[in-house]
């Protein structure tokens, strides 16, 4: 059975719709109101609080904790400074994707990673060796995100430390309200966007003061079926969505590398050794077998195919994660659609897809497969740069 975030006192009690999903062994809201859309308005023109805190989170110290972790990582974390973030994933032996996640620089032999799935077990079969010590703090550290274009401004009113100074990927120990935090400038929703990373002792409090605050400028607390719109528009895949771990995958062609997950900008190649870095050589040199892409579904057409059964066309409010066929003009397979959705800020239906690389170039033109009235059709979709949605409020 789920069991409560450190929020949940509150969370519970502001979530009138009573919509909620487990996730990663808690209770997590889906949407406070009986409709996602307002929440992910406050996204977009506002802010929301959303509560993260099912994130997995590990405290790797010690005189080795660089080396460990760009050993486990694709990324060379020793040149990681004290008070930044970066985003990466690690893999298999066979350069195959296990998890992606977050990995912050706190201290000299400080650092804290972010998960989407358990991995204490995994970096435990790495760590040997090294002078490390690992500890899963998820249960005692609660995590809000508190994203959109005003969210600046509310922590203007509660924290001690220079806003205008936290760069994008940073992240620094202040005091909210006078209770400790750590305060990094990252998020999943593509915006301007900050998550609060609070002890146990400090949760309620921390949570109440964000929410007053916020009040005055246009703060709604945000359930993740907002958040999940979001994600898509700003191009961030999802683990279990657009692909799966190695180590759930019962055949080879359900696995991914970062190459066919558009996640390459993250592998380090030219440095110590890691976990994968044999065969992810080995795949730069030779090309992915696969590419994941944006696409941009041609609305007319979707008109035309509902148009047929006297019918308005018809679109979920909500992102849609059943896997989807998607061809190239004959008609042949090249790849599937894992999710997508109908984007309120933009007016396009978009998709996150993988196919096969020859049909990854922007502008190529796919089809991908709709159902109206239990038919199945296919219609014209436009290869797409992601992320589709990038402000410039974001990184500035």
């Amino acid at each position: 059975m789920p069991q409560p975030t450190l929020f949940h006192s509150r969370t519970s009690r502001l979530c009138t719709s009573l919509s909620w999903k487990e996730w990663a062994g808690y209770h997590a809201v889906r949407s406070y109101g009986i409709c996602h859309e307002p929440e992910y308005v406050a996204l977009r023109h506002a802010a929301g609080l959303i509560d993260v805190s099912p994130l997995f989170k590990y405290e790797v110290q010690g005189q080795d904790a660089a080396r460990f972790l760009s050993r486990l990582t694709v990324r060379d974390i020793t040149r990681l400074k004290i008070g930044r973030m970066v985003y990466l994933c690690w893999c298999d032996d066979a350069g195959k994707v296990i998890d992606d996640g977050t990995v912050a620089r706190l201290d000299d032999e400080h650092f804290r990673l972010t998960a989407a799935e358990p991995s204490l077990a995994w970096l435990e079969s790495v760590r040997h060796g090294y002078r490390v010590d690992i500890t899963d703090c998820s249960e005692r550290i609660g995590a809000l995100a508190l994203q959109g274009p005003t969210a600046r401004e509310i922590l203007r009113q509660l924290v001690d430390h220079d806003m205008d100074s936290l760069r994008y990927f940073g992240i620094v120990d202040c005091r909210l309200r006078g209770h400790p935090v750590w305060l990094s400038r990252t998020g999943y929703t593509g915006d301007l966007g900050y998550e609060i990373w609070t002890p146990t002792e400090s949760a309620e409090a921390v949570y109440d003061a964000i929410l007053e605050a916020g009040e005055p400028f246009g703060l709604l607390p945000t359930g993740l079926d907002a958040m999940d719109v979001a994600r898509i528009e700003a191009g961030f895949i999802m683990n279990g969505v657009d692909y799966f771990s190695a180590n759930h995958c019962l055949t080879e062609s359900r696995k991914s590398s970062p190459w066919e997950l558009g996640l390459g900008w993250t592998v380090q190649l030219d440095r110590e050794p890691f976990v994968g870095q044999d065969a992810l050589q080995k795949e730069r040199d030779a090309g992915p077998k696969k590419l994941l892409v944006g696409l941009v579904s041609d609305w007319p057409e979707i008109e035309t195919v509902f148009d047929r059964y006297g019918l308005p066309p018809a679109v979920p409010s909500g992102a849609w994660r059943d896997p989807r066929p998607v061809y190239d003009e004959n008609g042949r397979w090249i790849g599937q659609a894992t999710s997508g959705v109908w984007s309120p800020t933009l007016k396009k239906d978009l998709t996150l897809a993988q196919i096969e690389p020859e049909f990854a170039t922007t502008s190529t033109r796919v089809r991908i497969e709709i159902t109206a009235e239990y038919h199945r059709h296919s219609v014209h979709a436009t290869v797409a740069k992601t992320p589709f949605f990038d402000p410039p409020r974001k990184r500035a």
